[in-house]
């Protein structure tokens, strides 16, 4: 069976590094499929809001119940997690009894054109998600630095040979991971 992997990317920028990585993702395997889960349309989180959820929210959960697992792609932001991302991991987590992203396989993967690679934000995502009940990928890190020299901003394209394979041995991890996820309780 074709596993549906979901795509959320941190950042809203139109050009998004992160959005292009994302992307080359589905472009290194077609045997998997791939599918975007937007934020960009999420109110920010407030409990008032829970009496009537908006209808992004909504189609929001149901986006990430609908796939086996995901992977955040994310910038970080003054050494941290993007406000928006937060915002939309808020909205996941909500109500705690039936929160969409509990148990859920997640991988992280962070591009930045400095030279950490969202080292920090990917630190404070995980900690997030691990409050969540999230199973998070475990010892295994993309962390893509100067990442402006290794994408084609034109043409919106992963160029780095190197980055492309790594990518594929973590893409290739992460659903062998989904598959053999331990049940925990």
């Amino acid at each position: 069976m074709t596993k549906t992997i979901g795509l959320i990317c941190g950042s809203l920028r139109k050009n998004s590094y992160n959005r292009i990585i994302a992307q080359s993702l589905a472009e290194l395997d077609d045997s998997y499929q791939f599918r975007w889960i937007e934020i960009n349309d999420l109110p920010l989180f407030n409990e008032d809001l829970e009496i009537s959820v908006p209808e992004t929210v909504t189609s929001f959960k149901s986006a990430i119940q609908d796939v086996e697992g995901i992977i955040i792609v994310s910038p970080e932001y003054n050494s941290g997690i993007p406000g928006v991302l937060k915002n939309a991991l808020d909205w996941a987590s909500r109500p705690r009894e039936s929160a969409v992203l509990s148990r859920k396989p997640v991988g992280l993967i962070g591009a930045t054109p400095g030279g950490l690679g969202t080292a920090f934000a990917q630190l404070q995502i995980k900690q997030v998600l691990e409050a969540m009940q999230v199973h998070v990928l475990p010892f295994q890190k993309v962390l893509i630095s100067q990442v402006h020299k290794k994408i084609d901003p034109d043409q919106k394209v992963l160029t780095d040979e190197q980055t492309k394979r790594y990518l594929q041995k973590y893409l290739n991890q992460f659903i062998h991971w989904i598959d053999h996820i331990p049940a925990i309780d």
